[in-house]
């Protein structure tokens, strides 16, 4: 008799543990790290910038940059992006024209968007 109970309590018990197994594992979603890439810039970073700040200026506040084209040596491409998964939660683009004299001259800030 308490061989039987002993068995009956055994398979419920079994049992509970399978289901909460499997219904545990069903809405699991892992960690996904954050993955950044390229030269993180900030609204603040970007109001440092002037018009007339030297090269090297420019590369000790935003750090070197992601593209130094040999046929437009006076434009410095910086890009990042922020990405979950698959998801990016931000993604922006900074391109520095410097005049004759290796000064900055103008620069350009994209916000990239995803269209869904």
């Amino acid at each position: 008799m308490k061989i039987i109970r002993y068995s009956k309590l055994l398979k419920t018990f079994f049992s509970c543990f399978v289901f909460l197994a499997f219904a545990s594992c069903a809405s699991f979603t892992p960690y996904k790290v954050p993955i950044l890439q390229g030269n993180i810039f900030e609204e603040d970073d970007i109001e440092k910038l002037t018009q007339g700040l030297s090269k090297e200026q420019v590369q000790f506040i935003f750090g070197t940059a992601l593209v130094k084209d040999p046929f437009h040596p006076n434009r410095w491409d910086y890009y990042y992006s922020i990405k979950v998964g698959t998801e990016f939660l931000a993604e922006s683009k900074l391109s520095i024209l410097f005049n004759e004299k290796e000064l900055v001259d103008s620069w350009i800030v994209e916000n990239i968007e995803e269209e869904n």
